[in-house]
C-alpha cells in the first residue's frame, strides 16, 4: 500500500538525520513489520547484503593500515580460539541438544565466524535445505540484535576502553553489521578495532567452507562455495587512504566513511524489516537454545579473556 511505502521511506530519512542511529534502526525495522509489515520484501535478501558489504568497503577509506594490521595481530589468538571454540562447543551442545547435524554445523559456523555470511556460504556446501538455512539465520539473526543493544550497555558498565570494546564485539558477534553497528556507537577507534578483526575472522568462512564442501562432497565432487570477496576490496580501501591521502583530498576519504555510515544504519533497519513472525515462530527452541548457549559461552569466555589479556 501507498501508505506503507511512505512509511518506510519517512522511517529512512529520520534514521538518515541527526536523531538516527544503528540501534534504533534495528528496532525501528523489527517494530515496523510487527505493526505495519514490510512494503518492500524484497530489499530484506540480496540488496541489504550487497549494501552491507559496500558499507564495510567504504569504511577502509577512514582506517590506517598500521593500525589494521596491528589490530588484526592483536586479535589473531583471540580469533582462532573463539572459531575452533564454537565449533567443538556446538557439535556438543547441539548433540545434547538432539539438534539435526546440518542445523547443528550451520549454527556452529555462524558463531564461529560471521553468523549470515557463514551460514549462506556453508549452506550450499553442505546441501542444506531451506528450512534448515531459515532455522540458523534466524536463531543468529535474533541473536544478533540482542547483541547490537547488549553489548554497549556491558562495555559502559565494565568501563572498557574502546580498544576493548572493539576486540570484544569484533570475536563474540557473529554479523557483521551488528558488530559495526555496535562499535560505532562507542568510538571512532572501537569502530576501527571491530572491523578489523571481524573481517580478519570472516576469512575463515575460506578454509571452513572449503573442508565442509570436501565433507559433504557429491559423487561428482561438486560443491558450491561462496567466498567474502568484499574483505579484499576493503584492504585495498585502507591501502588507498593511507598511502593515497597526499594525492587525494581527504575530504574526499571522509565523504566515502559517512556514505558508509549511513549505508549501515539503512542495512541494519532492513535486517530489522526481515525479523518477521514467522521466523520467530520457525526457529524452535533446540536450535536456538544451541545458538544462546554457544553464543554466551563465547561471549564470556572472550570478554574476560580480553579485559585480562586485551
Amino acid at each position: 500500500m501507498l501508505w506503507q511505502k511512505a512509511a518506510f521511506f519517512l522511517v529512512i530519512a529520520f534514521l538518515l538525520s541527526p536523531w538516527g542511529s544503528p540501534y534504533m534502526a534495528l528496532a525501528l525495522g523489527f517494530a515496523m513489520t510487527l505493526t505495519i509489515g514490510n512494503p518492500f520484501p524484497g530489499l530484506t535478501g540480496k540488496p541489504a547484503k550487497y549494501l552491507l558489504q559496500a558499507s564495510v568497503v567504504m569504511l577502509g577509506f577512514g582506517m590506517n593500515l598500521e593500525a589494521v594490521v596491528k589490530a588484526g595481530r592483536s586479535g589473531i589468538a583471540f580469533i582462532v580460539a573463539v572459531v575452533f571454540g564454537s565449533l567443538i562447543l556446538g557439535f556438543a551442545i547441539g548433540k545434547l541438544l538432539g539438534v539435526s547435524s546440518k542445523i547443528r554445523t550451520l549454527i556452529s559456523c555462524g558463531t564461529a565466524i560471521c553468523g549470515g555470511s557463514a551460514i549462506a556460504a556453508v549452506g550450499p556446501a553442505i546441501k542444506a535445505e531451506n528450512d534448515e538455512m531459515s532455522v540458523s539465520l534466524g536463531t543468529v539473526f535474533i541473536l544478533n540484535a540482542v547483541a547490537l543493544f547488549l553489548f554497549p550497555l556491558i562495555g559502559h558498565s565494565l568501563e572498557m576502553s574502546q580498544s576493548q570494546f572493539g576486540l570484544w564485539a569484533g570475536i563474540a558477534i557473529q554479523d557483521t553489521s551488528s558488530v559495526v553497528g555496535a562499535s560505532s556507537g562507542y568510538g571512532a577507534d572501537s569502530l576501527a578495532v571491530a572491523t578489523t578483526v571481524k573481517l580478519a575472522r570472516t576469512l575463515w568462512i575460506i578454509p571452513l567452507a572449503l573442508a565442509l564442501a570436501f565433507a559433504y562432497r557429491d559423487r561428482e565432487g561438486k560443491a558450491k562455495i561462496a567466498l567474502p570477496w568484499f574483505i579484499f576490496f576493503f584492504i585495498g580501501a585502507v591501502a588507498a587512504r593511507t598511502y593515497g591521502s597526499s594525492h587525494v583530498l581527504p575530504s574526499l576519504f571522509d565523504a566515502f566513511v559517512n556514505l558508509a555510515k549511513a549505508g549501515l544504519t539503512v542495512t541494519l533497519f532492513l535486517i530489522g524489516l526481515s525479523l518477521t513472525r514467522e521466523m520467530l515462530k520457525n526457529v524452535g527452541w533446540r536450535p536456538f537454545a544451541l545458538g544462546t548457549v554457544l553464543w554466551v559461552i563465547i561471549a564470556c569466555g572472550s570478554l574476560w579473556a580480553v579485559l585480562s589479556f586485551g
